[in-house]
C-alpha cells in the first residue's frame, strides 16, 4: 500500500516516494515502522537489482572456492584451512552452499527480526552451542581449571589469599579464574557448566555490539553488526573453551557501552556500572590494559555535547573505577610487577614470534566481507565527517594497523568492532533487501563452514582422548584413578599439563605426582609451551583420597602409540588388566596425547 494510502494519517510534507526517507525521520512514523504496522509500498525489481542478487550468489559460491584453491596462504595455528579440509572435500562444501543461499534470499525478504535483538541472543547462542563438543584444544585451559579448582576446593578467601603464591598464576589476571571457581562451586566441577556461562558472554557481546551501534548510530548497523560476529567460524571455536579470549570480548564491548551511556544518559546507576565494567576489564586479561586507550576517544567524542557536565560524569567515573581497581592492585602489588616484567622478557619477544598472516585471519578465519566492508567504512566515515567512528575504530587500527599485532586470538576482543565497521560500511547499500541478501550469505556460508568443517576437524584432535577418557572413567566403578604421563627428551610442554585436563572431564579423583628438575625447567625458557614445565603440581593430586579397599585404575598420557612404558610403571601396571586405548590423532602437531587406561 502506498503511503500515502494510509488510513488515519494525517498527509505529510513530500509524501512522494522520492521523500520516504524524509518520513521515516518523523518520530510518528518510526514508530509506526518499528511496530511493523505498515511498510512502504513494494515494487517489482528491475533488472539491476537482479543481476546484483545474481552477483552476490555467484561470489558466494566463488568465495570458498577461490580461498580452497589459495588455502596455502592460511597459517592460523589451530583451524589452517589445509589442516581442516584434509578429510573434507571442496565440492561437499560448494553443493551446501546452494540452499544456504536460497534461505538467504527468503531471509532477505521478511522483516520480523530487525527491531527485536532477543533474535540476536537466541541464534548467536544456539550456533555456539553447537561447538560443546569440541575438546579443549588450547593448553591453557589447563591453568584456569587449575586455579578455579583452588577456589572450588579450598573457598574464595583461599583463593584471594594465595593467588600468584600456591595458585600457579603465570601471566593470568585473577577475574575469569575467580569466577569460574565459583561456578564449580555453585553448580558442581563440570565443564558444560563453564560452557553455559562463556556461551552467554558470546550472546552478551552480540548483544551489546547491537546496542553499541544502536547507540552511536541506528538500530540496523548495531543489529547487522551482532550478526555479522556469526560470520567469523574461527571465533565459533573459541566460545566453549575455559580461556578469557571471549569473556574480554565481552567486558571490552561491556565497558565501551556503559562508558558511552554513562556519558550520554548520566545518571548515578550508569556511572556505577560503567566503572565497574572498567573494573572488570582490568582484571580480564594484560592486554585489555591497552584497550582501555579507547576511554579517551569516547570522552573527546562526547566532550562536544557539553563540556561541563561530560568532564563532571569522567571525573566520577575514574574516581570509582580507581577506587576499585586500586583496591585490588594494591593486594597484588608485587605479583603484578613480577607479571609484567615476564610479559616484557618473554611474552613480548615471543610476539615476534607467535605470528599468524593477516591474509589468514581476515580472508580464511572470518568471512572476507566483513574486513571489505570495515576498509569501505574508512572512507565513508571520512567523507561523511563522522566523529563517531573512531569509538569502534580506534583499537582496530591502533593493534592491527599500527602495532601489527597478527596473533588471532590477542586481536579476537576486537571482532565487535571490526563487525560494526563492517556493518556502517554495508549502510551504503541502499537496497534493504539486497544489503540483507549479502549479510545472510556471509553469515550463512560462515556457519556452514564452522560446523561441517571445523567442528568435525576439531573432534579429531588428539585432545579428545582426555574427553573420551575421562568419560570412559566416570563409567567404571572405580574410587580413584592414578596418573602417569610420559615424558620424552624431545618434548616441547611437559605432558603434566593434560592431567589438569583429564581431571576437567572426569568425575573420578586423580593421583598424580610430578617433579621437575630446575634444569628441565631452564631448557624450555624460550618455547611457547614455558608455564607447562613452571607450574607446579596442585597439592590435591599429591594427597590421595583415604578410601579403604581401594578399587583403583591408571591412566597413562603418552605421546605416541605403543609407547614403551619406563621399567618401574610397568611394574605398576602389571598388576591391572588393560581396559582401553584412545588414540584419535590428526599427526599434525607435535604434541599429542593419547591414553591408556588399565584397572584391577
Amino acid at each position: 500500500m502506498p503511503w500515502k494510502y494510509v488510513p488515519g494519517l494525517k498527509r505529510l510534507p513530500g509524501i512522494a516516494a522520492a521523500n520516504i526517507l524524509k518520513i521515516k525521520e518523523n518520530p510518528v512514523m518510526q514508530k509506526i515502522m518499528d511496530m511493523q504496522i505498515i511498510r512502504p509500498a513494494s515494487r517489482p525489481p528491475c533488472w539491476k537489482e537482479t543481476v546484483a542478487f545474481l552477483g552476490v550468489a555467484l561470489s558466494t559460491l566463488a568465495i570458498p572456492l577461490f580461498l580452497y584453491k589459495w588455502q596455502a596462504l592460511d597459517n592460523n595455528s589451530l583451524t589452517a584451512w589445509r589442516w581442516v579440509f584434509t578429510d573434507v572435500p571442496a565440492w561437499r562444501i560448494f553443493a551446501y552452499l546452494f540452499p544456504v543461499i536460497g534461505l538467504a534470499y527468503v531471509l532477505a525478504g521478511f522483516s520480523f527480526y530487525e527491531n527485536r535483538p532477543f533474535w540476536l541472543v537466541i541464534v548467536s547462542f544456539a550456533a555456539a552451542a553447537v561447538f560443546w563438543r569440541e575438546p579443549e584444544a588450547i593448553m591453557d585451559a589447563a591453568r584456569y581449571f587449575t586455579q578455579a579448582k583452588h577456589l572450588e576446593l579450598y573457598g574464595a578467601g583461599f583463593f584471594i589469599e594465595e593467588w600468584g603464591k600456591e595458585i600457579f598464576a603465570w601471566t593470568d589476571l585473577p577475574l575469569m579464574p575467580f569466577l569460574y571457581g565459583l561456578i564449580f562451586k555453585w553448580f558442581g566441577e563440570a565443564r558444560i557448566f563453564i560452557q553455559i556461562f562463556t556461551t552467554l558472554l558470546f550472546s552478551g557481546t552480540v548483544l551489546l555490539t547491537y546496542l553499541t551501534g544502536r547507540l552511536l548510530w541506528n538500530k540496523e548497523v548495531g543489529f547487522y553488526a551482532g550478526l555479522l560476529l556469526l560470520g567469523i567460524p574461527y571465533l565459533l571455536t573459541q566460545v566453549p573453551l575455559m580461556l578469557v579470549d571471549v569473556p574480554t570480548m565481552f567486558f571490552l564491548m561491556l565497558a565501551i557501552f556503559t562508558f558511552c551511556k554513562a556519558l550520554d544518559k548520566g545518571g548515578a546507576k550508569m556511572i556505577v556500572l560503567a566503572s565497574l565494567a572498567l573494573f572488570l576489564l582490568f582484571f580480564v586479561k594484560f592486554s585489555a590494559w591497552l584497550m582501555l586507550t579507547v576511554l579517551p576517544v569516547v570522552f573527546f567524542y562526547y566532550l562536544r555535547s557539553g563540556p561541563r557536565r561530560i568532564i563532571g560524569r569522567t571525573t566520577a567515573m575514574a574516581l570509582l573505577a580507581s577506587l576499585f581497581i586500586g583496591t585490588v592492585s594494591i593486594i597484588y602489588y608485587d605479583l603484578l610487577l613480577e607479571q609484567i616484567e615476564l610479559l616484557n622478557a618473554y611474552q613480548k619477544p615471543g610476539l615476534k614470534r607467535w605470528t599468524e598472516n593477516f591474509s589468514s585471519t581476515f580472508l580464511f578465519q572470518m568471512h572476507p566481507l566483513i574486513a571489505m566492508a570495515a576498509v569501505c567504512s574508512l572512507f565513508t566515515a571520512c567523507r561523511k565527517k563522522d566523529y563517531s567512528y573512531p569509538i569502534i575504530s580506534y583499537l582496530v587500527l591502533l593493534l592491527i594497523v599500527v602495532m601489527q599485532v597478527k596473533r588471532i586470538r590477542y586481536i579476537l576482543p576486537l571482532f565487535p568492532l571490526l563487525t560494526l565497521m563492517g556493518s556502517y560500511g554495508l549502510m551504503e547499500i541502499k537496497n534493504l533487501r539486497l544489503k540483507k541478501f549479502i549479510i545472510f550469505c556471509c553469515v550463512g556460508s560462515s556457519l556452514l563452514l564452522a560446523i561441517s568443517v571445523y567442528l568435525p576437524f576439531l573432534q579429531r584432535l588428539s585432545a579428545v582422548n582426555l574427553q573420551t577418557a575421562g568419560l570412559f572413567l566416570n563409567s567404571l566403578e572405580i574410587d580413584q584413578v592414578e596418573v602417569f604421563a610420559i615424558r620424552t627428551p624431545t618434548e616441547q610442554a611437559n605432558p603434566a599439563v593434560s592431567v589438569q585436563l583429564l581431571d576437567l572431564f572426569t568425575e573420578k579423583p586423580l593421583v598424580y605426582e610430578d617433579n621437575i628438575a630446575p634444569l628441565e625447567r631452564l631448557k624450555h625458557e624460550t618455547s611457547s609451551m614455558r608455564f607447562t614445565w613452571e607450574q607446579q603440581n596442585p597439592a590435591y593430586y599429591r594427597m590421595a583420597p583415604e578410601i579403604s579397599n581401594q578399587r583403583q585404575a591408571i591412566a597413562i598420557i603418552s605421546a605416541s602409540p605403543g609407547q614403551p612404558l619406563p621399567a618401574a610403571l610397568q611394574a605398576r601396571a602389571d598388576g591391572f588388566r588393560f581396559s582401553k586405548e584412545f588414540t584419535t590423532s590428526t599427526n599434525l602437531f607435535r604434541y599429542r596425547t593419547l591414553v591408556t587406561v588399565y584397572y584391577n
